[in-house]
């Protein structure tokens, strides 16, 4: 089974499921994907028939399986894209003559279909990177190689969409404001609104489409940006804190959102986003780099998921009334340290403590666990003081 397989049999969950807020965005990705009239419209029509009949639950299955089935019949005989290197840095560094700041040396690679997260205190360098990536600033020392062919500079930045977290204003509504620039990317007439239409459905910006920039929340101007992104079809994204401003459910719909536009067998893009949103960037991404002071540490998912610690001990973090003293005369001499930060106890153990036997020592000894991490192998551990 190929990866379009395993996401299309998701995808069919959903529907067995009746998980219809997500399935609609991916049967919307899998009209994308086709890049054909046919579909399209297929789908907005679905789309209109949704908004006029949303309690007919019955009908609703039956469109979205023939739908589905269509789509497969079309996408499985399409050919993948590979993944390859798109963007490597190898030691680059951005100084400053006043001195003030230093960023690097920096070392990365992203691939189509990764997604990079940067995280890291405020002012220690996530925006500058993102501007060297981008193509902003240039830096002072090593190498940054696009891997992909382009004439000039200007050339290059159509093929990036970097979006800031102060995003800028635009005029007209949001419906009109996206067909302007569909036509400016490229779209013929006869499928300009309905690829607009699709986008503003896949990122919920469907019944906000007569709001003006000044009647948007910054959550849903963010929205915008990123369907500017998606009419435009960059090979990388670099977007500096999607997650500021946004509730807990939107931040882990948000995210959700870049893993699986990142993640297309037709159309994937490599994605490098900051967020101080520490445990949801390291849930999402297949990279972490944090930087303090302008310097770097890297945390790859293999490391995070990994069945074996990568180092000679584990580190918890976790919440609870008990007492510092408490919880050392539990722990004895398996305690390598113990911390309060931040309201919660970082604790490190020695080889023994695997998560397994911490848990269970906490669960025979009765110990109350309002939360409860193992961050070992997490850029969390990079925070405490």
């Amino acid at each position: 089974m190929n990866d379009f397989e395993k996401q299309f049999q998701q995808i069919k969950d959903y529907l067995k499921y009746e998980d219809y807020s997500v399935l609609l965005k991916r049967v919307i990705d899998l009209t994308l994907d086709t890049e054909e009239l046919v579909f399209y419209i297929k789908t907005n029509d679905l789309l209109d028939w949704l908004d006029n009949n949303p309690e007919n639950k019955e009908e609703k299955q039956l469109k979205f399986e023939q739908l589905l089935n269509e789509l497969y019949a079309v996408l499985s005989q399409k050919k993948r894209v590979e993944s390859e290197l798109l963007i490597s840095a190898e030691q680059i560094e951005k100084k400053y003559s006043s001195n003030r700041f230093s960023l690097g040396p920096v070392n990365l690679s992203l691939k189509k279909g990764e997604i990079l997260g940067l995280v890291g205190e405020n002012g220690n360098g996530k925006t500058t990177l993102l501007r060297l990536l981008a193509g902003e600033l240039f830096a002072t020392n090593g190498n940054l190689t696009y891997h992909f062919s382009y004439d000039d500079l200007y050339d290059l930045r159509t093929q990036l969409v970097y979006i800031p977290q102060r995003t800028q204003t635009w005029y007209g509504s949001v419906f009109t404001n996206l067909e302007f620039a569909a036509s400016n990317y490229g779209y013929k007439p006869q499928e300009n609104t309905l690829v607009v239409h699709l986008i503003m459905a896949r990122l919920g910006l469907r019944k906000f489409r007569n709001f003006a920039w000044k009647d948007l929340s910054s959550g849903f101007k963010m929205r915008l940006e990123l369907a500017h992104m998606l009419l435009r079809k960059p090979k990388i994204l670099l977007i500096d804190e999607p997650l500021a401003n946004l509730d807990i459910l939107a931040q882990q719909t948000i995210l959700e959102d870049f893993k699986a536009i990142a993640k297309s067998p037709f159309r994937p893009l490599g994605i490098v986003l900051s967020s101080q949103q520490l445990y949801e960037v390291e849930k999402t991404s297949d990279q972490v780099i944090f930087l303090k002071n302008g310097a770097q540490k890297n945390l790859h998912q293999k490391e995070i998921n990994a069945n074996e610690n990568i180092t000679s001990h584990y580190i918890y973090e976790f919440e609870t009334p008990w007492s510092k003293d408490q919880l050392m005369a539990l722990f004895g001499n398996s305690l390598i340290d113990l911390q309060l930060n931040g309201g919660v106890f970082i604790a490190t153990f020695s080889e023994e403590i695997t998560p397994d036997v911490f848990l269970k020592i906490m669960v025979n000894q009765s110990v109350p666990v309002q939360y409860y991490r193992n961050i070992t192998n997490s850029t969390r551990r990079f925070f405490i003081a």
